[in-house]
């Protein structure tokens, strides 16, 4: 449903597509054959304004199609409901290295549909249960035809993330039906399950999409098969449940990390789900001045990610100028904006990603007085926050209110600063100019998370609960630090009512007490973590590598 090629184009709301793009991205840097599709949004996703009470407002995003993007030659037709839905698409394509990978953007805004399906181009993650099936039809289905009307008419893998995409396998199964003029078959089935890889990123059962079989049979009703026959593989009961349809008819499904795949089996226990942990397209990510370092030490790194190990041998004192420049970047922007007057001496938090009550926004801010406390006792504190709360998420929203009220309780002690419209742009200021970032969800809702990983390769090291990828990249320490229990510490205590209390002190206690000391007191220990964090973390928890293994466990 979404992917992000490019900041200025907004297709994208969070973690999912930047995911999808930095995958792309690094297909592109290997030379990998791979085609990307999605879904185009004349009105993105949306951009976020917040008012003096700290209110989020959502505002469309305007922007010129075609000052980035090429309209494509083929028009191909799907049917919805009663009528004939006419779709283009759009090329853009991501180089890396010299080669080019293409991204098609889907786009029904055309003049000969109707109103309502000329809409399926407007924003992403709107309107009801019938307006998404619409939209995942257009993607799923409208997506396959859209490939083959483009030449590519032997595609070894169609890899669905999430299940958003799923419709692509009733319209293989279309195909083959079609082809010889014959019902479906359970050879058949199978013969398309072996085209699909399936990756689920939702660690809840309610994050996955379903709908009422009746409104499916409604919007699509004209496959060449009865829902019926199918229902085994749709799931569940009078739902077609999109997860499950990728689930039965893919060979090979995976989590996007090892914890992640655990909570997988668990909700999904008839299928055999694997791991492979998520990564960042490193040339993306890492910000100019580590860059040149990269250049100056390690030869060829942009054609060799896993060549960053060698950072572990860059003079510290390089590390910590690099990362200075970072900070003065990132605090110059934050001045501008807020006029609060962050100081490039004063150890500075990062927390960026999207508002929702499972990620714990408010964790920090769980005791003001301790953490003000800490500030006046080891050193001052600066807090850079920013992320979106879904338009239709309130409690999102009314975090973002709360962390905007307290802002002068902290003052003078800790500087807060809530940054508006989170983007891609925005977040690489963030990762890299930050010197902790702070990550404490809810465990096991991470599936994995990324943004520790846009920070490592910056040197920016990571205080995190252990959940998602932070469990694997965590050695205490030396790349970061925990929150609270460890992973299976922590699986006991929930279930005997572990709460948000404990991580709280835990987090408390570990920056008034080792990492906020270290900071002041040895810089030069601080910046041995920080380049452990480019060299262990950053060489191994990046898109390149994740390719990889997509490659060898699930594509041949």
């Amino acid at each position: 449903m979404e992917i992000a090629v490019d900041e200025r184009i907004p297709t994208y709301s969070g973690g999912l597509g930047v995911l999808a793009g930095d995958t792309l991205s690094a297909a592109a840097s290997v030379g990998f054959s791979m085609v990307g599709v999605s879904l185009l949004y004349r009105k993105g996703y949306f951009f976020q304004k917040i008012d003096e009470q700290g209110v989020q407002r959502e505002e469309p995003v305007e922007w010129v199609v075609d000052d980035f993007l090429v309209e494509q030659q083929p028009r191909i037709k799907i049917q919805l409901e009663n009528r004939e839905v006419t779709v283009r698409c759009w090329l853009y394509e991501i180089e890396q290295n010299e080669h080019k990978v293409p991204v098609y953007f889907l786009d029904t805004d055309l003049p000969e549909n109707d109103p309502y399906d000329r809409s399926l181009s407007g924003f992403l993650y709107g309107g009801d249960d019938r307006y998404r099936l619409c939209q995942e039809a257009v993607l799923g289905i409208g997506g396959v035809r859209m490939l083959r009307a483009l030449g590519y008419k032997k595609i070894d893998r169609f890899h669905m993330n999430e299940g958003h995409s799923s419709l692509l396998t009733l319209e293989l199964l279309r195909e083959i039906s079609e082809a010889k003029h014959e019902p479906i078959t359970w050879e058949d089935i199978e013969a398309v399950r072996a085209l699909c890889v399936f990756t689920t990123h939702t660690p809840v059962a309610s994050g996955h999409d379903k709908f009422p079989l009746s409104l499916v049979k409604e919007v699509l009703p004209f496959f060449p098969f009865s829902y019926g026959e199918l229902r085994d593989i749709f799931c569940c009961g009078d739902f077609l449940n999109m997860t499950y349809l990728a689930l039965n008819l893919s060979h090979y499904i995976n989590g996007v990390a090892k914890r992640h795949s655990e909570v997988s089996r668990m909700l999904f226990s008839h299928y055999e789900i694997d791991a492979i942990t998520n990564g960042v397209h490193v040339p993306s990510w890492v910000s100019q001045p580590i860059q040149e370092l990269f250049d100056k030490h390690i030869p060829h790194w942009r054609e060799d990610i896993f060549s960053i190990r060698y950072a572990i041998a860059i003079p510290l004192k390089q590390i910590w100028e690099a990362h200075l420049i970072n900070k003065r970047h990132l605090l110059d922007f934050v001045n501008r904006q807020k006029n609060i007057g962050m100081e490039i001496d004063n150890f500075t938090i990062g927390f960026a990603r999207r508002m929702t009550a499972y990620k714990r926004p408010e964790l920090i801010f769980s005791n003001l007085d301790r953490l003000k406390s800490i500030a006046k006792a080891i050193g001052p504190l600066q807090l850079v926050f920013a992320g979106k709360a879904h338009p239709k998420d309130e409690e999102g929203k009314k975090i973002i209110q709360r962390i905007h009220a307290i802002h002068s309780s902290l003052s003078p002690e800790v500087k807060l600063v809530f940054l508006e419209n989170y983007d891609l742009a925005l977040a690489k200021r963030i990762v890299a100019g930050v010197d902790l970032w702070l990550n404490n969800p809810l465990p096991p809702l991470e599936a994995s998370g990324t943004s520790g990983m846009k920070a490592a390769i910056n040197g920016v090291p990571s205080l995190s609960v252990l959940d998602g990828w932070w469990i694997e990249g965590c050695i205490e320490g030396m790349t970061g630090w925990s929150i609270g229990m460890d992973h299976f510490q922590r699986k006991e205590g929930i279930e005997n009512g572990y709460s948000s209390d404990r991580d709280a002190d835990a987090l408390y206690d570990k920056l008034e007490k080792v990492v906020m000391p270290l900071f002041y007191k040895n810089k030069e220990a601080y910046s041995l973590i920080m380049r452990s964090c480019i060299a262990i973390n950053g060489s191994f928890f990046n898109a390149q590598r994740m390719l990889m293994q997509y490659v060898i466990k699930a594509y041949y």
